[in-house]
């Protein structure tokens, strides 16, 4: 069932962040589609008979005002919709890295016939840090291509799949004989700064950072100055603390450095995907059954997941 049959059944209401919050009076449900937005503080006071939450993305951190933390109105994610897609972008990325792939573009531009070796990454250490399904699917497949790897979590355990999680806590003692060090974590106070010069410092200079999780889990000035002085050989970004990316930032032009527009998780057919995963929640608030990717407001993602 599409949005255009759901209308035919429950009232539907479409706004913009302009007039959000008229729309939310009376409104029990709320699909907030731009996971950006900061539109539902502005519009909370208008939320009079607001009861769900359902937003567009993985990550929740941008709807965890206050209000909604300490009100009893359920927030669900979008989890299941952007595992597969950010893993291969992350594989992709490694491969483009060790198979010097940039380069290569850059010498066929120049007409430049020029013979070089380049790296494989079977056997090559990577380690990725957040363990929830995104962090868990990127572990899998480049497990998959032979590489070992090492998961980074909350809090040290044992994980039935993949042996030992280190702490986040500990992370630089755990980056310092990784070729690859990814971030794939959701915005949380532990995880805010978390890749900063102490990291960085630790981490082999031949290494590289990919950043799939969140733009504000990197101290940027420390990444900065770190593929500046080469304490790490490279990056790349795919999230920032702003976003666009202003066209004078640095990031833009240092060697080694790949930047793409917070798209890794946007394979043809996302967005259907996520009506769907939406819809499919709907049905069950209908009907009384309970919801799937709850997310625990104090934790700031879907517990156990």
């Amino acid at each position: 069932m599409g949005m255009a049959a759901t209308e035919q059944e429950v009232e539907v209401r479409y706004a913009g962040a302009a007039d959000l919050g008229e729309a939310l009076a009376g409104a029990e449900v709320l699909f907030l589609w731009d996971f950006f937005s900061t539109a539902l503080s502005d519009a909370w006071p208008r939320a009079d008979r607001l009861r769900w939450v359902h937003v567009a993305s993985a990550g929740v951190d941008k709807v965890l005002t206050p209000q909604l933390v300490e009100s009893d109105v359920v927030l669900t994610n979008s989890r299941g919709v952007f595992e597969r897609p950010i893993a291969e972008y992350v594989l992709g990325l490694l491969l483009a890295y060790a198979k010097d792939l940039p380069r290569s573009w850059d010498l066929q531009r120049a007409r430049t016939w020029q013979h070089r070796q380049t790296e494989t990454l079977t056997g090559r250490r990577a380690v990725v840090v957040g363990t929830g399904p995104i962090g868990r699917e990127i572990a899998g497949l480049l497990a998959a291509v032979g590489m070992r790897v090492r998961l980074v979590g909350r809090t040290e355990r044992e994980d039935p799949e993949f042996g030992r999680v280190h702490a986040a806590a500990d992370l630089p003692a755990t980056v310092g004989e990784a070729d690859f060090v990814v971030g794939a974590a959701p915005l949380t106070d532990q995880t805010r700064g978390l890749f900063d010069r102490k990291v960085f410092e630790a981490m082999p200079s031949t290494a590289r950072f990919v950043n799939v999780g969140r733009g504000p889990s990197v101290v940027e000035h420390d990444l900065v100055a770190a593929l500046r002085d080469g304490e790490i050989a490279g990056a790349a970004l795919d999230v920032f603390a702003e976003e666009p990316l202003p066209g004078d930032h640095p990031l833009w032009h240092l060697d080694g450095v790949l930047v793409s527009p917070h798209m890794s998780g946007d394979q043809f057919g996302w967005r259907e995907a996520l009506v769907e995963l939406f819809l499919d929640n709907l049905g069950r608030w209908r009907s009384g059954e309970p919801l799937t990717n709850v997310v625990d407001k104090r934790l700031g993602y879907v517990p156990g997941s």
